[in-house]
This record gives structure tokens, sequence and C-alpha cells, in this order.
């Protein structure tokens, strides 16, 4: 299980989370910027790629830069 706080790849759909940690045999992920947190089985993770690790960072300072 790749630890909390990186970012993964949900395999069956290509979605990009931050690893929030475990539920049950899943994997909980949150969508960068907030939004409704999913699971995933852990042998359909893998490691984020360096572009979208960047892609979903950004988009996590832009939501953060919008809150009062």
């Amino acid at each position: 299980m790749p630890p909390p706080g990186s970012w993964a790849v949900d395999g069956r759909d290509g979605r990009v989370g931050r690893v929030l940690g475990c539920d049950g045999p899943f994997v909980r992920l949150r969508p960068p910027g907030g939004g409704p947190t999913w699971n995933c089985p852990p042998y359909e993770l893998r490691a984020a790629p360096p572009s979208a690790v960047l892609a979903a960072r950004v988009r996590e300072l832009n939501w953060q830069s919008r809150m009062p």
C-alpha cells in the first residue's frame, strides 16, 4: 500500500488521488482540490507519474487559494 499522503492512480479509471489510508480491504483516495473520496482495491493502485503529481498539486494549491 502506498503511504498516506502520497499520490496514486486508480488503475480502473485513471483517476489520481491522495492516499488517505485503509478502509477495510480498500485504499481510500481523495481527489486533488477536494471532492468525494473513493475506495480502490490495493492491487489496482499504481504510483502516480511526476506529471500527474504536479498537476494534482497545482489543483490543490488553486483550490486552497480560493478558500477564505
